[in-house]
């Protein structure tokens, strides 16, 4: 299913997102989604070493490989972010560095609320710009882990979508 957008970036670019079956996931596209989760992880996760980005590259495959609903969101045909939705709970949502900003990420985050019914989300308590974000869209943390999902020292906020998304 593909939904049109429109996203500035000095001249209005089109912009378009498409959920991606299973089948459609295939080596290239994954790959171009990697490359998208590492390079966002590295402009947004200052607190990941060299070492933890090497350590959950594999998760991270793995995740875009089985998870239930995967939209990417593309500009022209090159993949720009995507959102990762299962159980009504956003688990991953990663913009490429030259479309952060933009709206692309609230794009998908809309997406998800509208379309999927997604209301959960969790947030690397030392991503703050992440946190502020969601926030700012309408999220409320509701619980805290010590660690993420995979015994990592790395502190999870969980947070609920409370009403409708701030837009």
């Amino acid at each position: 299913m593909d939904r049109q957008g429109e996203q500035q970036n000095g001249n209005a670019t089109a912009m378009h997102t498409k959920e991606t079956d299973k089948a459609e996931r295939t080596d290239e596209l994954t790959g171009k989604l990697l490359d998208i989760w590492e390079a966002s992880l590295r402009t947004n996760h200052h607190f990941l070493a060299e070492t933890d980005i090497e350590h959950i590259r594999p998760q991270a495959e793995t995740a875009l490989r089985t998870i239930e609903t995967l939209v990417v969101a593309y500009c022209g045909t090159t993949p720009a972010g995507f959102i990762g939705i299962q159980n009504r709970k956003i688990e991953a949502l990663f913009v490429a560095p030259p479309h952060i900003g933009k709206g692309l990420g609230k794009q998908l985050i809309s997406t998800a609320t509208d379309r999927y019914g997604a209301i959960y989300i969790d947030v690397n308590e030392q991503n703050r710009m992440a946190e502020a974000i969601y926030r700012h869209l309408g999220f409320e943390t509701f619980g805290r882990d010590e660690t993420d999902g995979e015994g990592n020292p790395f502190p999870i906020l969980h947070m609920k979508l409370c009403g409708k998304l701030h837009k």
